[in-house]
């Protein structure tokens, strides 16, 4: 009998140790966790500053307002269009895709000649953060 209570003391105490430790693991789990979404928004952050930088340093700007046609489709309208045809605008960007916002060929054409005069310098990053910022404004 006592050899019983002894070897049930002895499991009793082996997963209440065991439980402790479990606990531990998962405050470590989930303390990464928020520092990695800490860091993830961080990134979506900056990458959005520079999608806004480049966007206007390249003069996207001069022809895409925000909220309203200047001489080209206001920047909500663009994804109003690319959001309902699935559209990539990176993609467009490198002109691995054709225009469906603006498919007046004349305009196509004048897109084509700025985009090409940009375009071929920059990085795959950069324009995914130009992607990122218009794709940012409601």
């Amino acid at each position: 009998m006592k050899k019983s209570i002894f070897v049930l003391a002895l499991a009793a105490l082996f997963f209440v140790s065991c439980g402790e430790k479990k606990k531990e693991e998962v405050k470590e789990i989930e303390t990464v966790k928020e520092e990695v979404k800490e860091t993830a928004t961080e990134v979506v952050a900056d990458n959005l500053e520079l999608g806004k930088k480049l966007f206007t340093e390249k003069t996207c700007a001069t022809c895409h307002n925000p909220d309203m046609k200047v001489i080209g489709p206001s920047i909500k309208d663009i994804n109003k269009i690319y959001n309902e045809q699935n559209g990539n605008i990176v993609k467009f960007l490198k002109g691995e895709s054709v225009a469906i916002v603006d498919t007046d060929p004349g305009q196509v054409a004048i897109m084509k000649a700025n985009l090409d005069g940009f375009v071929k310098d920059m990085t795959g990053d950069e324009l995914a953060a130009i992607s990122a910022y218009m794709r940012s404004v409601k």
